[in-house]
């Protein structure tokens, strides 16, 4: 069992910047993939951004050029560097793992909630 928490959500300005990050349980970290989702209020969940066990990162078009995702294995932990947000960011932003080439995934956490609003 894998639990995932996410935490350094809150208000901002457009413009400003956040840094969320998601810690996970478990001794296998570093061979997870992990994505970070968002969804707003009345929407599905979209993906954002994620990272492979090797350290690639991929990012929505909405988001690329703005958003940087990384992870500390150490920590068993990844990040999120939000930075240029804009109102359309706003949502509850969750984070994922998942085995490379399995079909196994972690369970959904709490989320941390992004508002971008001035």
């Amino acid at each position: 069992q894998v639990q995932l928490v996410e935490s350094g959500g809150g208000l901002v300005q457009p413009g400003g910047s956040l840094r969320l990050s998601c810690a996970a349980s478990g001794s296998i970290f570093s061979i997870y993939d992990m994505g970070w989702y968002r969804q707003a209020p009345g929407k599905q969940r979209e993906s954002v951004a994620g990272v492979s066990s090797g350290g690639s990162a991929n990012y929505a078009d909405s988001v690329k050029g703005r958003f940087t995702i990384s992870r500390d294995n150490a920590k068993n932990t990844v990040y999120l560097q939000m930075n240029s947000l804009k109102p359309e960011d706003t949502g509850v932003y969750y984070c994922n793992a998942r085995i490379p080439r399995t079909s196994w995934s972690a369970s959904w956490g709490q989320g941390t909630q992004v508002t971008v609003s001035s």
